[in-house]
């Protein structure tokens, strides 16, 4: 129970900072009214304006989201019991789920202190993901008549990672927590020695030569986790983007059967909604474990050797 405690602070403390990085990406970056483009359009729309604060409609399905998981998590942790039922028996079985899984890939020394980010990230992305299948999302807006029918110009609600402002803000929030964890967990010395330091056992002119290869290596990988959360924002986002331009393509093909034809894509993405969560989770959770596996293994070692 004290895990499922922490998932609801967590819960309730993380998402609507979340939400607030998010509406600080679409005053800074890529809030724009709506076009005439065909399709989904790349930004997400501003639907309104409210005391000049920028309100666009993938911000209103990711605070919808938040809203329903809070409520969620206080209504299933109200009150709490040995034999759980209801919201509770549901809450436990998907916390003590991930945490088993997590722990099988990061550790249990590890788990304990990340557990909260990587169950909530996932828990979030997939309510995001399924809710913008809801019938409505994407297709309750403004508009005007054409000669092919009504076309939405201005959805008032749009899937919320479809917005590349939301995942750019999931992917800096995890960059900023790794790099607390590393520190945590192996020190600066420790980081630096991770990033730059040579591997193995080595003397003499060898030594010299593996310090300046793993030097270079060392800036190659700076580089490469500087890009990490350009990758995380733009795999998750290119990826729902995709689909929900595919189930819209597949609602105009035929003249009357729009509500027919993108049943079975809906379907399909279902499954994309779940398998791009579960990505986002394990990407994150590998990196954390890649920067911190030094300290990891030598926390098992003791431990065997206490044994």
């Amino acid at each position: 129970m004290g895990v499922i405690a922490e998932m609801r602070i967590a819960i309730e403390r993380w998402l609507p900072r979340l939400a607030v990085l998010q509406a600080v990406g679409a005053c800074a970056l890529w809030a724009a009214p709506g076009s005439a483009e065909e399709g989904l359009t790349q930004h997400a729309v501003e639907i309104g304006r409210p005391l000049g604060f920028p309100v666009t409609n993938s911000m209103v399905v990711t605070w919808i989201v938040a809203a329903g998981l809070i409520v969620f998590a206080r209504l299933a942790t109200r009150h709490m019991k040995e034999v759980p039922d209801g919201a509770q028996n549901l809450l436990e079985w998907l916390v003590a789920g991930l945490y088993s899984f997590l722990e099988g890939v990061i550790g249990p020394h590890l788990v304990k202190r990340t557990f909260w980010f990587f169950a909530s990230i996932f828990i979030f992305i997939l309510a995001a993901n399924w809710f913008g299948l809801i019938p409505g999302v994407g297709t309750i807006g403004w508009g005007q008549r054409t000669a092919a029918g009504f076309k939405i110009e201005e959805p008032l609600l749009r899937g919320a990672n479809a917005d590349l402002n939301l995942t750019l803000a999931m992917a800096l929030v995890f960059f900023a927590c790794w790099f607390i964890w590393a520190l945590q967990e192996v020190g600066p010395r420790g980081f630096l020695k991770e990033l730059f330091g040579p591997k193995g056992q080595t003397s003499g002119l060898l030594r010299v030569l593996m310090v300046v290869v793993f030097f270079a290596v060392g800036c190659l990988e700076v580089i490469s986790i500087l890009f990490r959360p350009v990758s995380l924002s733009f795999r998750l986002y290119g990826n729902i983007f995709a689909g929900e331009n595919m189930l819209e393509a597949m609602s105009t093909l035929v003249p009357g059967l729009g509500w027919l034809l993108p049943v079975p894509f809906c379907f399909l993405e279902l499954l994309v909604g779940l398998v791009q969560a579960s990505v986002f989770m394990l990407l994150t959770a590998v990196f954390t474990l890649l920067i911190c596996q030094h300290e990891e293994a030598s926390t098992a070692t003791a431990q065997e050797a206490e044994v």
